[in-house]
């Protein structure tokens, strides 16, 4: 006849010390991952829901990322556009100034160099406002002056400004959209 001796108190211990080591993996795998739910065999519904919810917020990191680039291509159109203003306000002088000349019979070559360079200027602007290879001011810019009156930059001052007062609407509008979506993601985050 054969005998089996066992220490029940020792099974006992043995599968007491497997189930803690077992519930410690457990608690190492949620504090390792900051999940509750780390597969599908803790919890497959809120699994795949946290799934999703990851999925979504990646897909927000492109979208934000376009909108940083947008918003990019705008700052650089606003950057430019001051440097365009600040020549055009200058023109505007000058031409009242070619203008008084003209009518007095004096020299307006002084002025008017100075108003082809300051032309110059605005055209090297235009062409450097460009982000990753996007033209802030699109493939049509406002015109600069030609005529050298005030009226004809007058006419190149408002193009200018509407154009730059939709940068800077589209700007603003753009920063309210990474703030809604870096705020939607977040909280995709913060429940996955």
């Amino acid at each position: 006849m054969a005998s089996i001796n066992t220490n029940y108190g020792a099974m006992v211990a043995a599968q007491s010390l497997a189930a803690t080591g077992r519930e410690l993996a457990n608690v190492q795998n949620r504090v390792t991952t900051g999940m509750k739910v780390s597969s599908a065999k803790d919890n497959g519904a809120v699994w795949a829901i946290a799934t999703t919810q990851k999925a979504n917020a990646k897909a927000l990191d492109a979208t934000i990322n376009n909108l940083q680039r947008s918003q990019s291509i705008n700052d650089v159109g606003l950057a430019a556009g001051e440097t365009i203003m600040a020549a055009l306000t200058e023109m505007k002088a000058l031409g009242t100034a070619i203008e008084a000349a003209t009518a007095a019979g004096s020299s307006t070559t002084a002025y008017v160099a100075d108003f082809t360079a300051l032309s110059g200027e605005i055209t090297a602007a235009i062409a450097a406002a460009n982000f990753d290879g996007v033209a802030a001011f699109g493939a049509s810019p406002p015109a600069v002056p030609a005529a050298q009156t005030a009226a004809g930059v007058q006419t190149s001052i408002d193009a200018w400004a509407s154009a730059l007062q939709g940068l800077g609407t589209t700007s603003k509008s753009l920063e309210r959209q990474i703030t809604f979506n870096t705020k939607l993601q977040d909280a995709l985050e913060a429940g996955a």
